[in-house]
């Protein structure tokens, strides 16, 4: 199934300028597994969107939406899986498309970013989670979705916002490198300064969006929850901004764990990943 339920003529690969990668993979999962199920909840709540965006005035698959088969997973082991996301990513990039990472879990991000970095150098990733993902190793393993900013953070600059878990460890880390990490108690006081936040991230961005950076009480389907976080609309808010003011040339939305008969957290992902591909639309018209 296409993401949105498209029609033929809005889904070639050639003239989309958007492309849907799902990555079906949570081997490294930690408490809950099941992400490896989100891509597939997500591309069938998409079905039942509206196309029409009301807060934007647009039909967003206007402007195409191909969606690729369901990557193929060496489930044994996680540097495969951040291999092969970024050979496709890069692929992506390199056709002058936007690519759109639906997980799994977050190890996946790792190989998109390496992709956007491969091609672009200088980018910057705006690092929306719950939790710090700053250890080193984690279970044995440095490719652990609990390790995914860490490696970042060794390959280009990243800011985080809405965290709300750490380690000591990770503390640590953070103030020792001058990293940038915003929790959810600093956004909810208010004390988000957007203008500052873009002046953090630079020209080139590249988005990853972790679901339980939301209030777990609007997104209880996720395998890591934390009490607290955002709320939908100001996860828009800070995500709009940035598409706006910023070059982002990719995204991802991952974590999502399906809870069987509850379909909201899945239909409010899918929303979120047309949005976004929305406000991207948005400047470019």
């Amino acid at each position: 199934m296409n993401f949105g339920d498209l029609e033929e003529i809005w889904t070639d690969y050639e003239s989309a300028r958007f492309v849907v990668l799902p990555v079906p993979y949570d081997l490294t999962a930690s408490y809950l597994p099941g992400s490896r199920r989100g891509p597939a909840a997500i591309i069938d709540a998409s079905s039942h969107l509206e196309l029409y965006d009301e807060e934007l005035d647009m039909e967003t698959y206007q402007k195409g939406i191909h969606t690729l088969p369901f990557l193929e997973i060496q489930v044994g082991d996680p540097q495969c899986v951040v291999d092969a996301v970024r050979n496709r990513v890069t692929k992506i990039i390199s056709d002058g498309k936007i690519p759109v990472v639906l997980g799994g879990e977050h190890t996946v991000t790792l190989g998109a970013v390496l992709a956007a970095h491969d091609c672009w150098r200088e980018i910057t990733v705006l690092y929306l989670d719950a939790h710090a993902d700053m250890r080193d190793v984690y279970q044995g393993s440095k490719f652990s979705h609990a390790c995914v900013a860490r490696r970042i953070s060794e390959i280009c600059p990243l800011v985080q916002i809405g965290v709300r878990s750490l380690s000591f460890e990770e503390k640590n880390y953070i103030m020792e490198k001058g990293l940038t990490c915003l929790t959810t108690r600093e956004i909810l006081n208010g004390s988000l300064d957007l203008d500052k936040l873009i002046g953090n991230l630079g020209e080139t961005v590249y988005i990853t969006v972790d679901v339980d950076v939301l209030d777990s009480g609007i997104m209880p389907a996720t395998g890591t929850p934390e009490p607290g976080g955002i709320s939908w609309m100001q996860l828009l808010d800070i995500v709009k901004c940035v598409c706006r003011t910023c070059r982002v040339i990719g995204f991802d939305i991952v974590e999502l764990c399906p809870v069987p008969g509850l379909v909201a957290p899945d239909f409010l992902v899918a929303k979120t990943t047309y949005r976004i591909m929305g406000y991207l639309s948005l400047k470019e018209r």
